[in-house]
């Protein structure tokens, strides 16, 4: 385990997240069970290897469940809203005959493609 699992915060924590949401170890049918999902073919070292790291992660996300957020008020970013795309602004468009001078083929107004179904 990394360092973060052994902060003195954490560890004073610890029994009142275990409280909240228990810590979660993954079994290796549980692990063949995720594989088979995700297509995936694991070797054996392989499985222990993400037994271990999934069931860190829940562990971790159990952790997250302890945090007091009722002070947060819901945010859907954390970045101030900005739209990306340019302001709309009207303007002239194209004449029909500038816009038709490219296509293949034209009748009256519209373009003229071939039938899509017979």
């Amino acid at each position: 385990m990394n360092s973060f699992w052994n902060l003195s915060f954490w560890n004073r924590r610890k029994s009142t997240i275990l409280d909240i949401i228990p810590p979660m170890s993954l079994t290796l049918s549980e692990v063949n069970h995720i594989a088979k999902l995700a297509r995936l073919d694991l070797s054996g070292e392989e499985k222990e290897q993400y037994r271990q790291q999934l069931s860190e992660i829940l562990e971790y996300a159990a952790r997250l469940q302890a945090v007091d957020t009722s002070s947060i008020p819901p945010t859907s970013s954390v970045l101030p809203p900005r739209s990306v795309l340019r302001e709309d602004v009207a303007s002239s468009s194209l004449d029909v005959d500038q816009i038709l001078s490219n296509a293949p083929d034209a009748a009256g107004n519209q373009f003229r493609v071939p039938p899509v179904m017979d």
